[in-house]
């Protein structure tokens, strides 16, 4: 599953072609939930393959963690959640997207 293989499209005036902005479902808090003290180096999409065997899943950890999300790169040792169960998000993500 492509994460962008969804997502609706719209055009401008001028016919250009644009992905309307993705919807990404809350993470709530599980008792099931790891917990990293990030090291330099780490990034979102290292620590989903890590966590979930695909790098595809990134967008659940930064989802789960507000205090940096403009980057891919962590500010080492950072305190990250890392959501033990990511089908639900995944399920959520597809359904709130589908139906733009």
């Amino acid at each position: 599953m492509r994460r962008y293989s969804n997502i609706a499209t719209t055009t401008d005036e001028n016919g250009r072609l644009y992905k309307v902005n993705s919807i990404y479902p809350a993470v709530p808090l599980s008792e099931d939930d790891f917990y990293v003290i990030t090291t330099l180096g780490d990034r979102y999409d290292t620590l989903s393959n890590q966590f979930y065997k695909t790098a595809e899943y990134w967008w659940i950890i930064a989802a789960a963690n507000t205090a940096q999300r403009d980057t891919l790169a962590i500010t080492p040792g950072t305190q990250l959640r890392i959501p033990a169960n990511p089908q639900q998000y995944i399920s959520d993500y597809e359904n709130f997207n589908n139906s733009l």
